[in-house]
């Protein structure tokens, strides 16, 4: 960690207030503060968290996950895990506890939720990501990570439109997307 670093973590302890409104993550070593989401977004979470069945898995949201061998603290959408795979205590679970995490793509987002995380969600050995584009109007299924580090990724990629189903195996339910909300397609940055 460097002295900017542990200077931006003080500056988060003694005065969380500046930050409220604006969700704060650590991906491959950089701090990323993003506003807060769209109804839009907030509406597709709480969906896919209320088809989650709560007896069987814990469907967290606003939970950091640890990524061994990353320096890195991703805060997704949603996090599932199941009953008893965690006990806690911390602020950190670890990815290999993790079943499912979800995005829910957003402008600020776009490029780290399909690429960046897609990366070090793999290198957790997370076994099924769950991409949602608001903007696009598609689920992204992605399970079977391999590799490590920056090469990591999933060998299967399955997209949806919203309206059909999703399986989502590794829960053993099929995901209804027929309210999932839409927002209007924009020209996405793409990095170099």
């Amino acid at each position: 960690m460097t002295a900017v670093d542990e200077r931006m973590i003080a500056v988060f302890q003694d005065h969380p207030e500046v930050f409220e409104g604006y969700k704060i993550e650590l991906l491959r070593g950089d701090i990323v503060m993003m506003a807060g989401p769209d109804w839009v977004h907030n509406l597709i979470v709480l969906s896919v968290q209320d088809q989650i069945r709560g007896d069987r898995w814990y469907r967290v949201q606003t939970q950091d996950i640890a990524i061994p061998g990353e320096a890195s603290e991703p805060q997704p959408d949603l996090v599932v895990i199941e009953k008893g795979a965690f006990q806690g205590p911390g602020r950190l679970v670890p990815a290999p506890a993790v079943t499912l995490l979800l995005e829910v793509v957003s402008k600020s987002s776009i490029d780290a939720d399909y690429g960046l995380k897609r990366s070090m969600y793999a290198a957790g050995q997370v076994p099924a990501y769950l991409i949602i584009d608001p903007f696009e109007a598609v689920c992204v299924l992605l399970t079977k990570p391999k590799g490590q580090g920056e090469e990591a990724d999933y060998d299967v990629e399955l997209t949806t439109a919203f309206g059909l189903p999703v399986p989502l195996d590794a829960l053993g339910i099929k995901l209804d997307t027929s309210e999932f909300g839409t927002l209007p397609k924009f020209k996405r940055h793409r990095r170099p």
